[in-house]
């Protein structure tokens, strides 16, 4: 029952973004665009930007599927590009009324477990640092939030999205292999 509300809450809040920024949007709107009242909306989310982040990580989840490995991540990565697309005027909506930060934040929290997984794939065939790990990890965070990000602002041009592999094919290995060990 708590993921069928949850959801419900999440489809009004994409139904009235397709009239009304976040910042314009209460919960009261929701409640009623549901039939959910507000002490129920409270007691799943602390306010509508946590729905939001919710809404993001679930969709971003249901992207993923279960290409998040070395072999399948580029599958994973367009399938987001695709719920980006799909979801448009959420996305849009989301990224002009809040800061660039937020939003840098709830594609890193997508963005780091599945980068994580794949160099943590491979990394068992080198011998490096954690710390060193996780620098590669970052690397490639960063730079695939960038590009999402940039494609975002860019309004979402699908020739970008069929390009995208070819901007960030990520070798792992190589980027492991030329770690320093110690």
């Amino acid at each position: 029952m708590t993921q069928t509300t949850k959801r419900a809450l999440e489809e009004s809040l994409k139904n009235l973004l397709l009239t009304k920024p976040v910042p314009k949007i209460t919960i009261q709107d929701i409640g009623d665009d549901c039939g959910i009242s507000r002490m129920t909306f409270y007691y799943h989310f602390k306010d509508i930007y946590d729905l939001v982040e919710w809404a993001c990580m679930e969709d971003a989840q249901k992207a993923l599927g279960e290409n998040g490995h070395y072999d399948s991540w580029q599958v994973g990565l367009l399938h987001i590009f695709e719920a980006v697309q799909d979801n448009k005027p959420f996305i849009l909506n989301v990224y002009h009324s809040v800061s660039r930060e937020q939003v840098e934040n709830y594609i890193y929290q997508i963005t780091h477990p599945l980068i994580l997984s794949i160099i943590d794939e491979k990394a068992c065939e080198f011998h490096i640092r954690d710390a060193e790990k996780q620098f590669i990890v970052d690397f490639y965070k960063y730079a695939l939030v960038g590009f999402l990000l940039d494609w975002i602002k860019k309004k979402h041009e699908r020739k970008s999205q069929r390009n995208y592999r070819s901007t960030f094919s990520i070798d792992s290995r190589s980027s492991l292999n030329h770690s320093p060990t110690l």
